[in-house]
């Protein structure tokens, strides 16, 4: 094996650094084996990473049985769940940069020779896998695990839950009591969000994309199951890093294209498309709206989760978890079966011994799908020319026009919704909140789940540059693009405008003339920066279109001479 490790700890010049780590308690057995990054986001900043730090220990343990000495190191996570509905959350897919661009840097600096990441809350998961495709060296992604869900009244609950009931409790639908047995029981212990929000969206698509092991991505975070995986992934790097398979080699532009397939048959969140095209840009693999909607087009739809369904991740474990689903799509002839992925072999080689028993409703076969496509819609029009996504999973209405109602900053919308402010045939406009805008491109749960839960759900639109929480639902359209701060034609909607969406056919329009948004586009002028120092505003400063993924692109002005 050739080990980049060795420009650290090779030959007599590195006395120095060899010196550094047996001051950690390594020997000179320790240092003759291939270095490992153990990254993880262990943090007390929310559930779904309080517990990476013992899930590391155990993948150390694994990478040492197999020959491999460990090295581990924590990264930043934000707390979507407690980051919401403040200026908190604009931190939020901020992060994920920073998370890929710490790893990068830990990874660079002391030239580890491969890496696991470990990562539970929503921006960890993409931010971690953008930085294996950078750094293109034998890399396993190992998520954190699900939530278990909470139980009040005899039903299940998730986070979902506590959102739309603040949306209830306004409306005096339920009283304060219930509202606290809520709050109370609806998040049980360890685990990320329980439906098929963001990150298990995400750690469904890092077994289909191939970073990960089969079956990691639905065992709960408090599952003895999950440590089996630990221990396996620890084994899995090292076979990687001996046999010379690396990231790029699996992250292949055929890995994407099942990447969109299980979001769509899984109901999978919105933020699943910024990440693809994040991760995708790190890999050197063009992806483009384009791709999703001809993916889309031919992925069934056959997860009844949440939010827009019944089920929770921890009970499509219970029946096989996300091979059950890859299994399905590949023997419909869907899936792309040759891909590479982290086992070494095959993505059909890896379902080879995947049964399909009783789906229990939790998914329906797939000539009998909940829909004959996929859930994850792109929309064009006048309002957004470069672009905007929704997700279908949900929706019974898929046409709406209505009269705008125009906000330029978050908090003003979800105060008029739990005012009683909006009323059916609204079109909500809630703007500036967009990449460079927000900046940071806000997640608006506190909002949608306030609709929701007033029983707006079907009777108002909303339409946004900021994005959404994968616990959204309802006919709730976000990354308009291009987005306010650019001057995108979102900025130039006044009250009242009409608005058409035909969530069917695609389209996103301002109903208002050509000539009239002319002479609005003459008069606009944008809004200051809201942050001028700091994280972010170097954000704002660097960051690309939504449509783009929300990336952020370093900018040389000097003649660079050769």
């Amino acid at each position: 094996m050739e080990l980049n490790s060795r420009k650290t700890i090779g030959g007599y010049e590195r006395t120095p650094h060899r010196a550094m780590y047996k001051a950690m308690g390594l020997t000179d057995e320790d240092l003759l084996k291939p270095l490992v990054a153990v990254s993880n986001t262990c943090n007390e900043a929310t559930p779904c990473n309080i517990h990476l730090g013992r899930l590391a220990s155990i993948v150390k343990e694994g990478i040492k049985e197999s020959n491999g000495t460990p090295r581990e190191f924590t990264t930043i996570a934000v707390s979507d769940g407690i980051s919401m509905g403040h200026e908190g959350m604009k931190a939020s897919l901020i992060s994920r940069e920073v998370i890929a661009d710490s790893i990068e840097l830990m990874v660079h600096a002391h030239q580890y020779d491969a890496i696991v990441g470990i990562a539970g809350c929503d921006k960890s998961l993409p931010g971690t896998m953008m930085a294996m495709a950078r750094l293109n060296i034998p890399s396993v992604f190992l998520y954190g695990g699900t939530i278990m869900p909470g139980y009040y009244n005899n039903k299940a609950l998730s986070i979902q839950d506590a959102f739309e009931a603040v949306g209830s409790y306004a409306k005096n639908q339920i009283t304060l009591e219930e509202l606290k047995a809520i709050e109370d029981h609806a998040c049980p212990g360890a685990g990320s969000c329980g439906g098929m929000f963001t990150a298990n969206t995400m750690a469904s698509v890092s077994e289909a994309i191939g970073l990960a092991l089969p079956y990691s991505a639905s065992i709960p975070a408090e599952d003895p199951r999950r440590e089996k995986i630990c221990r396996d992934a620890g084994r899995t790097v090292m076979n990687l890093l001996e046999v010379g398979i690396k990231a790029r080699d699996i992250l292949t532009f055929e890995a994407f294209e099942n990447a969109i397939m299980i979001i769509n048959a899984i109901g999978g969140s919105t933020n699943a498309v910024l990440h693809l095209l994040a991760i995708s840009r790190e890999a050197g693999v063009k992806l483009t709206y384009k791709d999703f909607e001809r993916i889309r087009k031919k992925t069934p739809h056959v997860s009844d989760m949440k939010p827009g369904g019944s089920y929770l991740m921890y009970d499509l474990d219970k029946i096989g978890g996300v091979p059950l689903l890859l299994k399905m799509l590949l023997d419909k002839g869907l899936l792309n079966g040759d891909i590479l992925t982290v086992t070494g072999k095959s993505m059909k080689e890896n379902l080879k011994d995947v049964k399909i028993g009783h789906l229990n409703d939790i998914v329906k076969p797939i000539d009998n799908p909940i829909h004959k496509e996929g859930t994850i819609k792109i929309l064009h029009g006048s309002l957004a020319p470069d672009g905007a996504v929704v997700k279908l999973s949900g929706i019974k209405r898929l046409e709406f026009e209505g009269r705008a109602r125009v906000f330029n900053r978050e908090e003003d919308a979800f105060n008029a919704v739990t005012d009683g402010k909006i009323k059916e045939g609204d079109a909500i406009v809630i703007r500036y909140e967009g990449p460079k805008g927000g900046p940071g491109m806000r997640e608006m749960l506190a909002v949608t789940a306030a609709i929701v839960g007033q029983g707006l759900g079907e009777l108002v639109a909303l339409i946004t540059d900021g994005r959404f929480s994968g616990a959204t639902r309802g006919l709730m359209i976000g990354h308009v693009a291009p987005e306010a701060a650019v001057g995108g034609p979102i900025a130039l909607v006044k009250n009242n405008d009409k608005i058409y969406i035909n969530a069917k056919r695609g389209r996103l329009d301002l109903l208002v003339s050509k000539d009239e948004i002319e002479e609005r586009r003459k008069k606009w002028k944008g809004i200051k920066p809201r942050y001028v120092s700091g994280a972010l505003a170097k954000y704002a400063s660097l960051v690309t279109s939504a449509s783009e993924g929300a990336v952020t692109i370093p900018t040389f002005k000097n003649k660079i001479i050769d």
